[in-house]
């Protein structure tokens, strides 16, 4: 489960940089200067910490259900951002109020980084014992205001194409809501709706499951085809 959360740690500050190549400069700088303030003010919290409660969030699954609810309402967010945004760039005329949504969730950097930079600031604190945990923060906070800007402009270098960015931040996003189930949940409420109290098989619920996954599918090809119809005309 630990391997598991890291990896969804590091997905998340890539989607965050990856974000970030698509807003401005001054918005760069904003968000850079908040997270070096975040982590340099959260000492006297995280130094409350400790592994064996960690470990107890961790294992605690109402806790990671709150959590799972975060995390599935920053995956909306971005997601919303990446099909406002390929749909801007192959729309012609657009509402006013779709550039007004599309403005607000550029802005939106993730709130998920900031549970990421505070575990960062915990695991820190353990790894350098007997050192003032204040300078330690402040030190991680000034580390963190030059890798944001540095990170997002090697993410631009990298990835000079706007639209190739655009789907990997996509990808991304669904990579961590995939993930998200794995590291949020105890892997037994999906098998309690499908299995009976007595160990068998429910297939009234599998086959209503099923079936609403093709009625879902048939009113997504039907709308599609309408909307294509609508556009050739």
């Amino acid at each position: 489960m630990e391997t598991v959360v890291v990896v969804l740690m590091i997905l998340v500050s890539f989607n965050f940089l990856l974000k970030l190549t698509y807003c401005k400069l001054w918005t760069v700088g904003v968000i850079a200067v908040s997270a070096c303030l975040f982590v340099g003010l959260m000492w006297p919290l995280a130094i409350e910490q400790s592994k064996t409660q960690i470990a107890d969030w961790l294992s605690n699954p109402q806790l990671m259900l709150d959590t799972s609810v975060i995390l599935s309402l920053e995956v909306v967010l971005q997601l919303a951002y990446c099909m406002l945004a390929a749909h801007l760039q192959t729309a012609g005329k657009v509402g006013s109020r779709t550039v007004l949504a599309y403005r607000c969730l550029r802005l939106f950097p993730g709130v998920l980084i900031f549970a990421v930079l505070f575990s960062l600031l915990v695991a820190l604190i353990f790894s350098f014992p007997g050192i003032s945990f204040s300078l330690l923060a402040w030190v991680l906070g000034a580390a963190i205001l030059i890798l944001i800007p540095a990170g997002m402009w090697l993410l631009k270098w990298l990835l000079p194409e706007k639209e190739v960015r655009l789907e990997l931040l996509f990808l991304c996003n669904a990579l961590v809501a995939i993930l998200g189930v794995v590291a949020t949940g105890d892997g037994t409420t999906a098998v309690r709706r499908i299995i009976s109290a007595s160990g068998d098989v429910d297939w009234f619920a599998s086959l209503a499951l099923l079936l609403l996954m093709l009625l879902g599918g048939l009113a997504g090809y039907v709308f599609r085809h309408l909307y294509m119809k609508y556009v050739l005309k």
